[in-house]
């Protein structure tokens, strides 16, 4: 039988817990209610109390709910749920996981089920599910449900959304128990892709297939990246094809689809091999025309659709890139190959195109092989990103190096 982990404040959300609960039980499914809260009384009795959340992250509970500071109370409590989340799933007694909340119900919870390993079911039900989910899904698999009216008793519609939502928990957390995934045959490679440079990425990944690997790409948009890198540190991955390191122009610049400091660290430390590009260096990332900032309306800008406006990268920003770039990559631990498109970035930055401008690209290309350490292998080549020789030749070198790195079996 599985078993379904609720997490919420019970001092303000007892009652619908209490619902989902009964709704759980009836659907064949053991149910471990934590208590998150803090100030008033449970509204429901918890299987794992208030008390327990606070001693797993070092608090207590009174001394919390004396200072009165409710934020502080949220980030000590998500804390600690997730250390008891962790060990629960570690003991085998967490097949999914469930919770419902507004703002800070939906930050706790989701801060517990960011933790856990992808896979593992797990469904936020939050009021703020039809806004911007990034800071409560991140880089993992958190299914998001909009409840429509707020979290606030049960009621004609709230009583058919919840029991929507422990059915959907109840299933999946019945077919993860059984799940029994198929033995390993193919080696794992992340490959970083966005619309304008599909048609390398797709060629490469083509090649590597034929050459006997799996390959997982990963939309460029930041979060994209972050889910590659968090794969490579769980050791999933053989190698990385980054194709599309757009992501550090967004950083940089303070464009929207940013994948952190320390995006093209995570190969590097861990050692595994890495074939590098520019995929898409030439432009930053923001929405709607109207929503980008006013410092940024005078840059060269272009509509990629009616929610995506990208800007070309200067030249000064090209050449802040490449020492970026070099730097990260000198940093690693394994091998590493960079491979340089001299005619373009993108689809648009070659001639013809919207964001075709060579002298920017050269900055980039100058500060970059400036700035490698002698030790970083680099192949230019005289042709654009989605090229298809260039793609091919992208992924027979990463094939190399994997085998070169592991014994001959491994990767075969």
């Amino acid at each position: 039988m599985p078993t379904v982990v609720l997490i919420g404040t019970l001092d303000t959300k007892g009652v619908e817990y209490e619902f989902l609960r009964q709704r759980l039980r009836e659907r064949g499914c053991e149910v471990l209610l934590i208590d998150a809260g803090v100030l008033g009384a449970p509204q429901a009795a918890p299987d794992i109390s208030r008390e327990e959340v606070a001693r797993a992250a070092g608090a207590d509970v009174a001394e919390l709910a004396a200072r009165g500071d409710r934020g502080a109370a949220i980030a000590t409590m998500a804390r600690g749920a997730t250390a008891i989340v962790l060990d629960l799933y570690r003991a085998g007694r967490l097949h999914g996981i469930l919770a419902l909340g507004g703002s800070g119900g939906s930050s706790l919870a989701t801060t517990a089920m960011r933790a856990l390993p992808i896979g593992v079911p797990k469904l936020m039900v939050s009021t703020l599910a039809s806004g911007d989910t990034r800071p409560y899904v991140g880089a993992s698999d958190i299914a998001m449900l909009y409840p429509v009216v707020d979290i606030a008793g049960i009621n004609r519609i709230s009583e058919r959304i919840l029991t929507n939502a422990a059915a959907a928990i109840a299933g999946m957390a019945q077919a993860y128990e059984t799940f029994r995934p198929s033995a390993p045959s193919k080696p794992l490679i992340g490959a970083t892709m966005f619309g304008v440079t599909t048609p390398c990425v797709t060629e490469a990944r083509k090649e590597l297939e034929g050459r006997g690997y799996e390959v997982l790409v990963f939309h460029a948009t930041g979060t994209g990246g972050q889910a590659m890198e968090n794969l490579v540190k769980g050791g999933f991955l053989a190698g990385v094809l980054d194709i599309t390191t757009t992501e550090l122009a967004d950083e940089l610049v303070g464009g929207v689809l940013s994948a952190g400091p320390e995006r093209l660290e995570a190969a590097g430390a861990m050692g595994i091999p890495q074939v590098v590009s520019l995929g898409a260096l030439d432009m930053v990332n923001f929405g709607p025309l109207e929503t980008v900032p006013e410092r940024f309306r005078h840059r060269r800008l272009y509509q990629h659709n009616p929610t995506v406006t990208l800007m070309r990268t200067t030249r000064e920003e090209c050449a802040e890139l490449g020492r970026i770039i070099a730097r990260k990559l000198n940093a690693a631990k394994g091998p590493v190959a960079v491979f340089i498109p001299k005619r373009g970035f993108s689809a648009i930055d070659v001639e013809g195109k919207p964001f075709y401008d060579p002298e920017a690209d050269q900055a980039l290309i100058e500060a970059l092989e400036a700035n490698l350490a002698p030790h970083i292998e680099v192949h230019e080549w005289d042709t654009d990103i989605n090229d298809p020789a260039f793609a091919r030749a992208m992924a027979a070198r990463l094939d190399e190096l994997i085998r070169a790195q592991q014994p001959a079996e491994a990767a075969s």
